[in-house]
């Protein structure tokens, strides 16, 4: 057995498919290039949950049913003030994930119905309380959503106060668009686990937001960002990534588990990045990070091992172009990634069977049990 499951197929799905060797990903049979430039956050959200799009009225009416579940619920607002203002959001958000378990009176209930809409409530919730953990922990109140915005658009909202450009709400939409689902990566996967038990589908999203909080995998956009800042204030980019190299230490970003090539999200969220920072006056972080693609690209460990920049690179600077904090991006990626998770967690409700690998022991048998006064 390869470490890490690497390799292994552990279930059919309709969801998603990554072609790693041809740079290619698939929500339900459409290209994530297409979707990613064409369409909106709550037409992929549609496409994932009912596996068609949307037409005109199919769209208008599922955003009308989102935006009254955004409100922020009491049990949360309460909670928030608690939390040290120093607590990572992502330890927050996975906290009041779980408490909106313990308030749903219908959370065990596990007919399709009921977590369909589970499933609408998380996605349409889920900003609200990122927002709303933002400003508290700076001191200021949580802003109410504004039902005359959509998805994307009413996020930047919440977290600013203004009403964002169109540009900037499409960045975000396009960025929430392309991390909706990828395979059975370990956020899916552990909420796939979990929801098989026949468990609630808050316990299997609280088992994602746990899982995409690690480095390894949904806290890497914000490790990146967070290099590309270190890299222009050395004042000297290409030093920079040479002394990182000298001193054997991680470029972030760069190299995917699946992609032999290029992350094909990066193709949407690439250009948006270089769009947004020339539109700007910051339009160095694109220079940073294209400065280090490239130097990348020439450095023999990267290029023998085929290694290229993953999602988290460019949407690294996406999301720090919205004027989201850099520890709040992997909140950003959870908002995203709710569609996938709930998706999954109704897959598996339609042919549920408990989740039970087998393990390879390596370890001795048959050993003499010493008394206590014999053992070292």
């Amino acid at each position: 057995m390869a470490a890490g499951l690497e390799g292994t197929t552990v279930a059919d799905t309709e969801l998603s498919k990554v072609d790693g060797q041809n740079g290619v990903l698939y929500y339900r049979g459409y290209n994530i290039v297409d979707l990613g430039v064409k369409a909106d956050f709550e037409e992929v959200a549609y496409l994932m949950w009912y596996g068609k799009l949307p037409n005109q009225a199919e769209l208008d009416a599922f955003k009308a049913e989102l935006v009254p579940l955004r409100a922020l619920p009491a049990i949360v607002a309460e909670m928030l003030p608690t939390f040290p203002a120093d607590a990572h959001p992502m330890a927050v958000l996975r906290t009041c994930v779980s408490a909106l378990g313990t308030v749903d009176p219908e959370a065990d209930n596990l007919s399709t119905e009921n977590v369909q809409q589970q499933a609408k409530y998380l996605v349409a919730v889920l900003p609200t309380i990122v927002a709303a953990w933002e400003r508290t922990r700076t001191g200021n109140a949580p802003i109410a959503p504004n039902d005359d915005l959509d998805h994307a658009a009413n996020f930047l909202y919440m977290l600013t106060g203004v009403v964002p450009d169109a540009a900037v709400a499409e960045a975000m939409d396009a960025y929430l668009t392309c991390l909706v689902d990828h395979g059975f990566n370990a956020s899916t996967f552990a909420s796939r686990v979990t929801f098989a038990t026949v468990s609630d589908i808050y316990s299997a999203v609280t088992a994602g937001v746990g899982t995409l909080k690690g480095n390894a995998h949904g806290r890497a956009n914000q490790l990146a960002m967070e290099q590309f800042i270190e890299a222009y204030e050395s004042g000297d980019v290409t030093q920079w990534y040479h002394d990182k190299r000298a001193n054997k230490e991680r470029i972030m970003g760069i190299g995917h588990r699946v992609y032999k090539v290029a992350d094909p999200r990066g193709k949407v969220l690439g250009p948006l990045a270089q769009k947004m920072s020339a539109s700007s006056s910051e339009s160095h972080w694109f220079d940073v990070a294209n400065t280090i693609e490239q130097l990348a690209g020439q450095d023999s460990y990267f290029v023998d091992r085929s290694l290229y920049p993953n999602v988290d690179y460019y949407s690294a600077i996406v999301l720090y172009m919205t004027g989201m904090p850099t520890d709040q991006f992997t909140c950003a990626f959870a908002m995203s990634r709710m569609v996938g998770w709930t998706s999954h967690v109704l897959e598996q409700l339609a042919n549920n069977r408990l989740i039970r690998p087998k393990a390879n022991y390596t370890g001795p048998i048959d050993l003499d049990f010493p008394a206590i006064a014999d053992r070292e």
